[in-house]
């Protein structure tokens, strides 16, 4: 059983909020509804992330590769706490 059999198994699902796909010029984008706008917290003009995930894809407001270079901040400063410490005296 997969996570996402785990989730489907849980319990109701909500039905999620479609998003259509346009022609824009020679291009395609997505109409994304005011409450998934909302719940992204994103307008007009900002930058949404397509991230691949295994069961499809992930839309976010949030860099990738900014979580990444963080998360490895983290781990440095985890690595060395002692020295910080120390520093910080």
């Amino acid at each position: 059983m997969t996570a996402h059999d785990k989730d489907l198994a849980s319990g109701p699902v909500q039905a999620a909020p479609a998003a259509k796909v346009v022609a824009i010029g020679n291009s395609h984008g997505i109409v994304l509804g005011k409450e998934i706008l909302a719940k992204l917290n994103v307008g007009r003009g900002d930058l949404l992330y397509l991230v691949e995930a295994p069961d499809g894809f992930l839309l976010t407001p949030y860099d990738p590769k900014i979580t990444e270079q963080v998360e490895a901040g983290k781990r440095f400063m985890r690595r060395y706490r002692d020295t910080f410490r120390a520093l910080a005296k």
